[in-house]
C-alpha cells in the first residue's frame, strides 16, 4: 500500500463525483486499481477517492516502434523502464475531510481544482477511512462503474493494511454491510463475497 514518494500526479479534469489526474511515471510507481487516494485542496479540504481506471495514453514513439520488424526485448525494456509515458488515472470521489475535522463519506461540497496534487493514502489513512463503510453504497450506485471489481480490489487491500488478527473480522463486517445493500441482487453479492479473501 505504501508507494514510492516520487510519484506525482495533478488533476486534469473534475466533476462532483469523479476526477482524472495526469502524470508522467514509470509503470511500477503508478497507483493500483482500487487504491484509496486523496487530494488536499487549497480550501483546506481533503477529498478521498478510489482509483477505478488507469490508462496509458497514446504515444507516438510506441506507434512507430510497433511497425519495426523484429522488435528486440532490449528495446521494449528500454521503452518500458527508461521512458516517461503519459498516464491518466480516474478516481471516484467517496469522501472528504475539512482541515482538522472528521472524515465524512459521500460527496464533498465542491470538487478538486485543476492542478491539485494527488496523494496516495498510507495504511493509517486507509484504516481510518474504512472504519465505516457507508461509501460502499455510493460505489454500488454508480452505473458506469465496474463496481464489483472495484469493491473487491479495494476491500482486499483495506483488509491487508490491518494487523493479521483483524483482517477476518474486517472482511466479515464488509460482507455483512454489502449483504444489506445487495439484498435484492444475490448473484452480485455472491460474486463479491466469494472473492473477498485477503491472502
Amino acid at each position: 500500500m505504501n508507494r514510492p514518494v516520487e510519484f506525482s500526479a495533478w488533476v486534469l479534469s473534475t466533476t462532483m463525483t469523479r476526477f482524472t489526474v495526469g502524470c508522467r511515471a514509470l509503470l511500477p510507481h503508478v497507483p493500483q486499481f482500487g487504491d484509496l487516494v486523496k487530494i488536499e485542496t487549497t480550501a483546506e479540504v481533503a477529498i478521498f477517492g478510489l482509483i477505478y481506471d488507469v490508462s496509458v495514453q497514446d504515444d507516438l514513439v510506441v506507434r512507430q516502434l510497433i511497425l519495426v520488424d523484429n522488435l528486440t526485448r532490449e528495446v521494449v525494456l528500454d521503452q518500458q523502464e527508461n521512458r516517461l509515458v503519459p498516464i491518466e488515472i480516474s478516481v471516484l470521489i467517496v469522501g472528504y475531510r475539512r482541515f482538522g475535522g472528521e472524515i465524512r463519506q459521500g460527496l464533498p461540497p465542491q470538487p478538486p481544482a485543476s492542478l491539485d496534487r494527488l496523494i496516495i493514502c498510507d495504511a493509517v489513512e486507509v484504516r481510518s477511512f474504512t472504519t465505516r463503510l457507508d461509501y460502499l453504497s455510493l460505489v454500488l450506485n454508480t452505473p458506469w462503474l465496474m463496481a464489483d471489481e472495484l469493491l473487491v480490489a479495494h476491500l482486499v487491500r483495506a483488509a491487508l493494511v490491518r494487523p493479521a488478527e483483524q483482517r477476518y473480522s474486517f472482511v466479515v463486517g464488509a460482507g455483512r454491510h454489502l449483504a444489506r445493500l445487495l439484498d435484492t441482487d444475490l448473484v452480485q453479492l455472491d460474486y463479491i463475497l466469494k472473492r473477498l479473501n485477503p491472502r
